[in-house]
């Protein structure tokens, strides 16, 4: 597997239907806690909150009500529950699929 080294730190590199992903486990290996780290950032409710924009904004096929019952849960419990993060999961994934593709680079800037 690929890597790239950023500040000392090897980082895996997936290749996934031609597109390159980095691994966030392998950028925060070596922080104290950082495995919480990520859980945490994937079930702020900020986080989840710019996953919808995104989606509404980039993605013809999004699915609003699923994504309303994972808002009223983050409003309701504060955190979003292991079967919305793996959803979660896949809509992150359509993200990064989406600023591969050349037109949408300049989204980054």
């Amino acid at each position: 597997m690929p890597k790239i080294k950023v500040e000392n730190v090897e980082i895996s590199v997936i290749k996934v239907d031609g597109d390159d992903y980095i691994s966030l486990t392998d950028m925060v290996r070596d922080v104290e806690n950082g495995s919480a780290l990520i859980e945490k950032w994937l079930r702020n409710k900020n986080t989840i909150e710019f996953l919808g924009i995104w989606e509404e904004m980039y993605n013809p096929s999004f699915n609003s009500p699923e994504f309303g019952g994972i808002m009223a849960e983050m409003i309701n419990d504060g955190v979003a529950q292991p079967q919305r993060l793996k959803r979660l999961n896949e809509i992150a994934i359509h993200q990064m699929r989406v600023l591969s593709e050349t037109d949408n680079r300049n989204l980054l800037k």
